[in-house]
């Protein structure tokens, strides 16, 4: 405080919101745009729930479905980019939500991004393992990897899990720079592979692959439960949203970006547009190339990649199957289309080393993200204040890191006994998507009353209009979560809990927690004069890290 004729815009901002400058600001506009673009990862989602697209609404799902859901997010995005570049700080929605809707309304919001958060590193390290697994060891060195059991998971993924925590640890630089090379690695990657996917269309016909049909059921092979139109098109809704998500982290990567102001929400918009166009691109290579798997594997009379009933049921087909008659391979469709037409040549073996590299770093950046959520949320004392510790080495908030790390470990370790690692992988998109729902649904009351102050970024007389799209938007998808994992079985004879389970439990504590403890203890962000007092705590924050 001492020095303020050399402290930067940045400092200022963030000072006048209550919070000294405890992380490195060592990130630019690329580097807030490539930890979005690396967690969206079209190489990882858009290729993993690619059955869950064609075994809901079949073709129609996986290219206008694609369009309709990275539209919603590019809205989803605009929405939060308007609040961030009035709010940059690495809490991002929940002090949004604090500040506009409430502390009540911020700490739901902040208990609900975390739980979107950690559910998505390990999804995307149980992925990445399946890629491993799948399209490394057995597709490119044909091992065979059917012994492999849920030991051999646990290793995997606590081993990857260690390394990406390890890399955040050790400084934002190194972040920044892997999250940089993974930037231009999904644009590569998902160039050539859509060029590879089209080399092996044998009709060129778009209707095909803009086609409309019910594949849910055993038409899907058992990807999805049977259900009509409107909850088709609403879990089918999963494919591109599972995929086109985790673009907070620009916003929870704040107070490590120059320019927070005017470069946030840039991050967040154009890692989602571009998501958008070269997803589509590659969705649309996929789907016109799938049939194709059919003649491959007819003409090989040792192939076991599929069983006599599928092939039978494929070649009863009159003039041989179409993209929606491929929906019967359920949750192998990507895998038996990569690995039949893609993995032979050495193009699609270094493909297969590009979505392994891509899937790691897709994590490697969503363990940025929680930690930096997991610090700011400390920081207030939502949780335990040793959490919101910073290394004064490398200026990383080192104990938010490994809690994250130890905790997404032990989701995977938990659920995958249980079978509820659908619940999991579902719930991180749904959840992540409603606490996005949340200060845009307190900004759409607080805007031109409470709300006062903005940034560099505006949408103007779009503002209200894009707000409602958003809350009817996380609705449709709460449907759609909710009704893609349904409860299986009976009790006492292998039930398996639906994931409105975990919702209504999880609320149920959060409620009953809130009133029996924390309505009188959490404080919230600093706010008014609560501002002004801490100014002095600030100086000496900044100071006791400057000296290391």
């Amino acid at each position: 405080m001492a020095d303020q004729h050399h402290m930067t815009e940045d400092e200022k901002v963030l000072h006048g919101m209550g919070y000294a400058q405890e992380l490195s600001r060592r990130m630019g506009g690329f580097q807030n745009f490539a930890i979005s673009f690396s967690i969206i990862c079209i190489l990882s989602g858009g290729l993993a729930s690619f059955p869950i697209a064609l075994s809901t609404g079949g073709p129609w799902m996986t290219t206008i479905g694609w369009i309709l859901g990275g539209v919603f997010a590019l809205i989803v995005a605009a929405s939060m980019g308007q609040i961030a570049s009035a709010y940059p700080t690495a809490g991002g929605l929940y002090h949004w939500s604090s500040i506009l809707g409430g502390k009540f309304w911020g700490w739901l919001t902040a208990w609900t991004n975390l739980l979107g958060l950690l559910f998505v590193i390990p999804a995307v390290n149980v992925i990445l393992y399946g890629f491993i697994r799948d399209l490394f060891f057995s597709g490119i060195l044909g091992w065979d990897v059917s012994t492999w059991t849920n030991t051999t998971m646990f290793l995997w993924v606590g081993g990857i899990t260690a390394a990406q925590c390890l890399l955040n640890h050790f400084g934002i630089k190194i972040t920044s720079m892997m999250t940089d090379i993974s930037g231009y690695m999904i644009f590569i990657f998902a160039v050539i592979l859509t060029v590879l996917f089209f080399m092996h269309v044998k009709s060129f016909d778009l209707a095909k692959a803009f086609a409309f049909a019910n594949t849910t059921g055993d038409a899907g092979g058992g990807v999805a439960p049977a259900y009509g139109t409107f909850v088709m098109i609403l879990m089918g809704m999963l494919y591109p949203l599972f995929t086109i998500t985790g673009f907070d982290a620009s916003a929870h990567t704040s107070e490590e970006t120059r320019d927070a102001q005017g470069t946030v929400h840039k991050g967040m918009i154009q890692s989602v547009f571009w998501s958008l166009v070269f997803g589509f691109l590659l969705a649309l290579g996929m789907i016109m190339a799938l049939p194709s798997v059919y003649g491959v594997l007819a003409a090989d009379p040792n192939q076991k990649v599929l069983s006599p009933e599928i092939m039978a049921k494929l070649a009863a087909i009159p003039g041989g199957p179409a993209p929606a008659d491929m929906a019967i391979l359920g949750w192998s469709s990507f895998s038996v289309l990569f690995n039949t037409l893609i993995a032979p040549s050495l193009l699609g073996k270094i493909c297969a080393i590009g979505i392994i590299l891509a899937n790691f770093f897709c994590a490697l950046s969503a363990v940025t993200s929680t930690s930096r959520m997991i610090y700011a949320f400390a920081r207030d004392r939502g949780i335990p204040g040793v959490l919101a510790t910073v290394s004064p080495t490398h200026r990383t908030p080192n104990m938010a890191i490994w809690f994250t790390g130890i905790i997404s470990f032990l989701l995977v370790v938990i659920t995958t006994p249980l079978n509820a690692f659908a619940a999991l992988s579902t719930g991180c998109a749904m959840y992540l998507y409603m606490s996005y729902g949340m200060p845009v649904l307190a900004g759409l009351f607080a805007e031109g009353k409470t709300w006062n102050t903005y940034g560099k970024f505006r949408l103007g007389g779009l503002s209200k209009l894009f707000a409602v799209i958003v809350v009817l938007g996380v609705i449709g998808i709460i449907i759609g979560g909710h009704a893609f994992v349904p409860s299986a079985g009976e009790w006492g004879k292998g039930f398996v809990p639906g994931l409105i389970w975990y919702t209504v439990g999880f609320y149920a504590i959060l409620i009953i927690v809130w009133f029996a403890f924390e309505s009188r203890r959490f404080q919230g962000p600093p706010i008014g004069d609560e501002i002004k007092k801490r100014q002095a705590a600030i100086a000496a924050a900044e100071a006791a890290l400057a000296k290391g």
